[in-house]
């Protein structure tokens, strides 16, 4: 019995290494990206295609991981005088467009009868980019260290970090619920908290802990090490309520100076590239073409009202911000989808009795 287990997870590993190697390159040819055939790969071998795999949610939580790894990446290339000298893009651009895209999001929601707290949910979380789609993107056309690239990426910090007070918004919005502002309030702190621990680790930690390991010459410890940097970066977010890529990206950008940091780049690359398509292997798995089947109307004519008021949002900040034609319609069409975020935020909403469990599935 344990050998036929072990057969059938062997097998299931080779169909999804097969699948991806399969989709990619033929998606790739045909200038569609490798996202698109991670995904398209996903959904045929899925439980909602051949059924070949029942359960993507447990391979999703493992790939997971490979957006966090690609963000430890992007970090160790961005030094906190980089970082600095992007501030008024973070904090003013970003805040600019999500703010914008939100109200009109939220004002195309209440146009189709929701009632606000519901629009101010439903909008919010699909004005949250992917993440992983977006860095996937710019990684294969070679722009994340480009200025336009720059702005980009910018804007995903900036929605990282408000996935926090939409989530405090969330729980005071909930109905008769005494004790949602000190919840609120405590998440807030626990998350200043962890942003805290983080910059004491790595400001004074880290670089001292890799001196020690290097002198061992076993480079196996220093790639554990990378790993055990990245992943424990992750669980401290994750525990504190915020994303786990925004903490393998600020573990990277406190090593950024370091003299291991080439090393540490190369110890991570291979696990992010095999868990980044896994990552889009398992979202294709995890659509259900039953509930589009149902309410595919209501599915594509929502997604391209929102899409298209959110591409009008991005377009006009864009300008707003002095960018030129060229680059305003480069950052609309990379970020007018929506992201991985809603679903926490749609998942909060529902805990909270905002939204209900038949709203949020469509």
């Amino acid at each position: 019995m344990a050998v036929e287990a072990q057969g059938n997870e062997l097998l299931k590993v080779v169909l999804l290494l097969g699948a991806g190697v399969v989709a990619v390159p033929v998606f790739k040819r045909l200038g569609l990206g490798s996202v698109l055939g991670y995904l398209a790969a996903g959904l045929v071998i899925g439980p909602f295609g051949l059924g070949l795999f029942s359960d993507p949610q447990a391979i999703l939580h493992v790939a997971e991981l490979g957006v966090v790894m690609f963000l430890f990446i992007i970090g160790l290339e961005m030094q906190p005088q980089r970082l600095w000298s992007l501030r008024r893009e973070i904090f003013g651009l970003g805040l600019v467009q999500v703010t914008l895209c939100g109200a009109l999001v939220a004002g195309a929601a209440l146009l189709a009868g929701l009632s606000p707290p519901v629009a101010f949910v439903a909008a919010m979380g699909f004005v949250m980019t992917s993440t992983a789609t977006v860095m996937m993107i710019l990684d294969e056309r070679g722009e994340t260290s480009t200025a336009r690239g720059q702005r980009v990426v910018s804007v995903l910090l900036f929605e990282d970090l408000a996935i926090v007070p939409l989530l405090a918004a969330v729980a005071f919005m909930a109905p008769v619920k005494a004790d949602g502002g000190g919840s609120a309030m405590l998440q807030i702190a626990t998350a200043l908290g962890a942003l805290a621990a983080m910059l004491v680790a790595g400001r004074w930690l880290l670089n001292p802990m890799f001196r020690i390991l290097a002198r061992s010459g076993a480079r196996e410890v220093m790639t554990a090490a990378a790993l055990l940097v990245v992943l424990g970066a992750a669980l401290l977010m994750q525990f504190a309520g915020l994303s786990m890529a925004m903490g393998a990206f600020l573990a990277g950008v406190l090593l950024s100076e370091s003299s291991f940091r080439h090393q540490l780049e190369a110890d991570i690359e291979p696990f992010r590239g095999i868990l980044l398509g896994l990552f889009f292997l398992s979202v294709g798995m995890a659509l259900d073409l039953s509930v589009f089947a149902i309410q595919w109307a209501q599915v594509i004519g929502g997604t391209l009202v929102f899409m298209v008021v959110k591409a009008i949002g991005i377009y006009a900040v864009g300008r707003l911000f002095r960018a030129s034609h060229a680059d305003a319609l480069h950052r609309t069409v990379l970020m007018a989808q929506g992201g991985e975020f809603a679903f926490v935020l749609y998942a909060a909403a529902v805990a909270a009795g905002i939204l209900s469990g038949e709203l949020k599935r469509c």
